[in-house]
Order: C-alpha cells, then structure tokens, then sequence
C-alpha cells in the first residue's frame, strides 16, 4: 500500500487527538489520502489544521462513511461504544479496514464492525505522542503492536502492512495477551516518568537547581544498561547489601517527602529479589536489606 506499490485509501479519521492525527498524517506521507476528521474541542481543532491541513472536520459517522479505512484514535473507555454507535448509524460498509489504536484492546471490540463485513485490525504504537510534527518521525524508530482475527491471515498481514505504512516495526501480538502487554508498558513508561519527576523534586528539595540536568546521563545510561544486560544491570546500595546506606535513603526521604517512602521500599524490594535471582547479590545481604525495609512496611 506503499504509494506507488498500490492502492491509494481513503482514510477517516475519528479523532483529532495527539495520536489520531499523526497516524493520518503519517498515512498521508505514505501516500493514502485522508478524507475527513473528527474534532471537537479547539485544541483536536487546532491539531487537525496542523497535522492534517485542508482535511474536512465531520462528525464520526460522516468521517467513517466517506473512508476505505477508519482509524480509530479514542481514549479506551470510549471505543467500544464508539464502534456501536458507528454500527447502529449504519456508517461503516463491508469492504472497509477498520482499525484502532488503543492498547488495552485487541480485535474483539471491533466484534460488531466485523459482523457488518469490516476487516477488524488493532494497532497500538509503542510510543508516546505529542500531536506534533516530530512524532511522525518518530514512528521510524517505534515498534507497533499488532493484533488481527486469529485465524485470518490476511488480516494480520494488512495490519502488518499499515504499521509499516506507518514507518515502524510490527510485532504481533496475540488477543489473549492484549492486556498483559498493555499493563507491562503502561507499568514500564507511565511509572517511569513519576518516579523520574519524584527524583527530580527531591534533587531540587535538595538544593540542586539543575535537576534535569544532574539526572540525564545517569538515568539514560540505566535505561541503556537496563535493555541491553537485563537485571544483571542493577547497581546501587541494594545490590551491594550495603542495609546501613537504605536505612539513611529511608530516614532522610522521610523528612523530606514521606509520600515517596512507599514506593522507594517496594522498589527496593523488587531490586533485592531480582538482584538475588541474577546472582548480584547474596541471599545473607539481601535477607539484611529486606530487614530494614520490612522496618517502614505497615
């Protein structure tokens, strides 16, 4: 479906969120064309001018019916009665591909779409997005998950040729393991930017006015080290067993911030079991930290 490898779609888009509108714009560079989009408040109004200039704002149904492709870019609460009500207007036609982008959800959701004789796809970029033109680019370097009716291989191969449309790398994901898949990078990326904003107020709480700046090279190279070796990249004062050093980090976070006391002890611990299970650490040693830990549990 790459331009000029094949035919040209028509894509709707329904909505201008931050994903909804890279993803068609990302459409569109491949050489489809996008013919409608739905957008409601000034900021998705704004996006689509940006994004996806010229592009006619309809309402959803308007948006589905004129498309060969409906992109469904809704929050995950919303998508299932989305797809319903898409169904009951009688805006969606056998023959079109039907996609969305949530990641929590596989094709089962797009069950009533189906029934009517649509070809159900779920694409779920593994990415965060800003509704800006940098994401498109992005996409190059981004992997999409993929989900497609189990036993329609044509599905799954156009679900991988639209993620590739998109410039990104498909990998398969089963129905059965949507969620899991979902909750392991939500746990992975959404918890990751708290504990990197915690550290950053406590760094300032600290007197460090250029937190950002000090957190940086540390804390991409634990990412780096992280992907490339696994847990045997764990470091710091509970892989050493050094107890004494956790019972200080405790005692002065929690006249600093008691709030992040919690999460530091349950890190902590998972650090402890993980570093034992990789062979970092000793069971004596971390049996000492656990100890301390055990201290600030309720």
């Amino acid at each position: 479906m790459r331009q000029g490898a094949g035919p040209r779609l028509r894509v709707g888009v329904v909505s201008a969120g931050r994903v909804g509108t890279v993803l068609g714009a990302a459409l569109q560079r491949a050489g489809h064309s996008v013919a409608a989009v739905s957008a409601v408040s000034k900021a998705s109004v704004t996006r689509a001018e940006e994004l996806l200039p010229g592009v006619a704002v309809c309402p959803p149904d308007e948006v589905a019916g004129q498309a060969d492709l409906v992109l469904l870019a809704v929050p995950d609460d919303v998508l299932e009665g989305m797809v319903r009500g898409l169904v009951a207007t009688g805006s969606l036609r056998s023959g079109q591909i039907v996609v969305h982008t949530s990641g929590a959800h596989g094709v089962e959701v797009l069950a009533p779409a189906a029934e009517a004789g649509v070809l159900p796809v779920a694409l779920h970029p593994a990415m965060t997005f800003t509704g800006r033109g940098e994401d498109v680019e992005r996409l190059a370097s981004a992997c999409v998950a993929v989900t497609a009716p189990e036993q329609n291989e044509a599905a799954w191969n156009v679900a991988e040729v639209l993620a590739l449309e998109l410039g990104a790398e498909p990998v398969r994901v089963p129905e059965s393991a949507r969620k899991l898949y979902h909750a392991a990078l939500t746990h992975g990326a959404n918890h990751l930017i708290t504990l990197i904003n915690e550290c950053a107020q406590l760094l300032r709480n600290a007197g460090v006015e250029a937190a950002d700046r000090v957190m940086a090279p540390l804390l991409s190279a634990s990412l780096d080290n992280a992907l490339r070796y696994g847990d045997r990249a764990i470091t710091g004062p509970v892989s050493r067993g050094d107890a004494g050093t956790v019972r200080t980090h405790l005692e002065v976070l929690e006249q600093a911030d008691p709030a992040v006391v919690p999460g530091y002890v349950e890190l902590a611990a998972r650090t402890a079991e993980r570093a034992v299970r990789s062979g970092i650490l000793r069971t004596e040693d971390a049996a000492e930290v656990r100890e301390v830990l055990d201290e600030e549990r309720p």
